[in-house]
């Protein structure tokens, strides 16, 4: 009788099981078990044995071929941002980097003790720079070259991961879609560093350290605290683009705390313990974060006041440099879009078709999708003009961002998940950079997240394939060279023509390098270089080491090259960073006892950007005398 009692338990188990087992099938639509099949609208695209097992082995760490791949990405990234500076220095940039930061290296204090307007992370770095190893121009050079290598190496291990399995080739595509940036990385095009640099390579980070959060969230023990140690960090990670420049972090972090609220609500309502582990690691990123900012709150009000650096950072720089909603859509108003975005919308729904096992519709839909790319090529063949080239080169951003925003909707409507979030902040974070100088200004630092976007659509374009097609399989990789190459050419051109720094006097001919020590490193073609140490000179034998002055606009580093004391509040003149009115001006320089003006009239900068410049001139005029005409220089003394 207990043996018959057991067959009948195990019996009735195992009819449990199979029950299971069909229902389960169903669900995933599997013939023989559920007994019916169901093909769905589109296809996720299925992992062969072979990229399961290479995707299993390289997530034990890097191989032979990752180092080579990353050395040769650091190198050759690295290598174009040292040719730029071995040719050009854009002087208005280095000055306002290298002075600013001259202050901080001294103890003065921003937001309280001089009007900054930008956030103070990039500036804190060059300072430490500065105390580290003195005041020489090459050891930023250095610096930009080292950060503009890691951050392509980085983009590249971004990309990697996201195509991981997801496509045969996906180690060979991730190459391709990260070489265009070795010629158009943070630190390629202006080859110095700077707020946007600094803040794309925190972005990168910030992506990586959330990229890795799903492993965690699924990891066994992952209820241990050792568990939440890396979501935390990941988490306090997520403020820093904030504090590096506040037009491209704030969004960002608003966009980012706003989407894991929501995600954390979504889990807590469910009841399964998986939920329940998933908003732990969630509450760990959110932990993270707000210590951040309360830390950061905590030592800006007893350093330099949370009030001053709301006001300068938040309030002024957004009255001075917010553009208007209509300038803000101005970006996508191109009018390319119009045959761009149905030609895209044409080859997808071909490869969603009856016709998509067929080689003509293959080839129909890679044309049509590669048309825009092939445009911007064929656009070095229509004209010669570098400002031609450089357009036809951007006029990709706004159809890249379209059909990337309408990819991110319309994958957090299928699965609101922390994977979805990624694209989302590479969207707000590029959106907020275009709010400075829209398009064709705000892009030299932000091809990285532009690759980020374009491997998200090639795994998408991966995943449509009609079942038991290999269509997306060619469509992809072709597409994905495709992209690489127009971006490798037109970018090496666009970078090379140095058409994004046309805002500066860029004079044929040699380079002259600097003499003075503290410029070590420096080349700057035409006589700009020459005058300003001539500049130097006067002021080594003239000017006492005491005496306030104040330079317009600001374009030398003055600062940096000699070593002095800034005493005056505002080092570069423009409307970006100069709070003050010309009688304010005159009466801030009998304050602080000001003896010395000296006003630049060979200027870099193709336009002096001085706010009332004419009347800020006679202003001051009345109250400095002149003293000594240089070469490139009005000197004035107060008497």
């Amino acid at each position: 009788m207990g043996s018959a009692k057991g067959d009948a338990i195990g019996l009735d188990s195992f009819r449990v099981f199979y029950a299971s087992l069909r229902k389960w099938a169903r669900a995933v639509k599997i013939k023989g078990l559920s007994g019916r099949r169901a093909v769905p609208v589109i296809t996720p695209m299925r992992k062969s044995k072979t990229a399961e097992h290479e995707s299993t082995l390289a997530r034990e760490g890097w191989h032979l071929r990752d180092l080579i791949a990353a050395a040769a990405l650091f190198v050759a990234s690295a290598a174009v941002v040292l040719w730029q500076n071995a040719h050009l220095a854009i002087l208005w940039d280095a000055s306002y980097t290298l002075d600013s930061s001259v202050r901080f290296a001294l103890g003065q204090m921003p937001y309280r003790d001089f009007p900054f307007a930008h956030a103070p992370l990039p500036f804190l770095v060059q300072a430490a720079i500065l105390r580290l190893t003195g005041r020489v121009f090459f050891h930023h050079v250095l610096y930009a070259a080292v950060v503009g290598g890691a951050g392509t190496v980085l983009a590249w291990r971004l990309v990697l991961e996201m195509l991981r399995g997801r496509l045969r080739a996906w180690w060979s595509v991730s190459l391709l879609l990260a070489a265009p940036l070795t010629v158009l990385g943070i630190y390629s095009i202006l080859p110095f560093p700077s707020y946007d640099g600094d803040s794309v390579f925190s972005i990168l980070l910030v992506i990586l350290l959330l990229q890795r959060l799903p492993e965690i969230s699924s990891a066994p023990g992952s209820g241990s605290a050792r568990a939440f140690l890396r979501p935390f960090i990941a988490g306090a990670a997520l403020p820093l683009p904030l504090f590096e420049k506040q037009n491209i972090g704030l969004p960002l972090l608003v966009a980012a705390l706003a989407f894991i609220v929501l995600l954390l609500m979504v889990r807590l309502m469910r009841r399964s313990s998986d939920s329940h582990g998933s908003a732990a690691i969630l509450g760990a990123v959110l932990g993270g974060a707000v210590t951040t900012l309360v830390a950061a709150g905590v030592l800006l009000h007893f350093t330099c006041g949370l009030g001053n650096y709301v006001h300068w950072t938040i309030q002024f720089a957004a009255e001075r440099r917010l553009p208007g909603f209509q300038e803000m859509l101005g970006v996508y108003m191109e009018p390319s879009l119009l045959w761009w975005l149905p030609g895209v919308a044409a080859a997808l729904v071909l490869l969603q078709s009856r016709f998509a096992k067929t080689l003509w519709a293959r080839l129909v839909a890679l044309g049509l999708l590669a048309a825009p790319f092939a445009w911007t090529l064929g656009g070095l063949f229509l004209s010669s003009d570098a400002d031609d080239r450089a357009t036809s080169l951007l006029v990709l951003w706004p159809l890249l961002l379209v059909l990337s925003g309408a990819l991110t909707v319309w994958n957090l409507c299928r699965r609101l998940s922390l994977s979805a979030l990624l694209p989302v902040i590479v969207l707000v974070a590029i959106n907020g950079t275009l709010l400075s100088q829209q398009l064709w200004g705000s892009t030299y630092a932000i091809w990285p997240l532009l690759v980020l976007l374009i491997a998200e659509m090639i795994v998408f374009l991966a995943s449509i394939e009609t079942s038991g097609a290999e269509a997306a399989l060619f469509v992809a990789p072709a597409v994905s060279a495709a992209i690489s190459v127009t971006l490798v050419v037109c970018g090496g051109l666009y970078t090379a023509s140095e058409e994004r720094l046309s805002y500066a006097q860029l004079p044929e001919g040699p380079a002259f390098h600097s003499a003075v020590p503290a410029l070590r490193g420096m080349a700057v073609s035409g006589a700009y270089l020459p005058e300003f140490e001539e500049l130097l000179r006067f002021a080594t034998r003239e000017i006492p080491w005491s005496d306030g002055l104040i330079l317009i606009p600001g374009e030398d580093p003055f600062y940096f090259a000699t070593g002095r004391t800034p005493q005056f509040p505002v080092l570069l003149f423009d409307k970006a960073t100069d709070p003050y009115s010309p009688a304010q001006l005159v009466e801030e320089a009998r304050r602080r006892n000001i003896r010395w003006l000296i006003v630049k009239r060979n200027l870099q900068i193709k336009e002096d950007v001085t706010p009332q410049r004419e009347v800020t001139l006679e202003a001051l005029q009345q109250v400095f005398l002149p003293y000594r005409k240089l070469g490139g220089y009005d000197v004035y003394r107060r008497p």
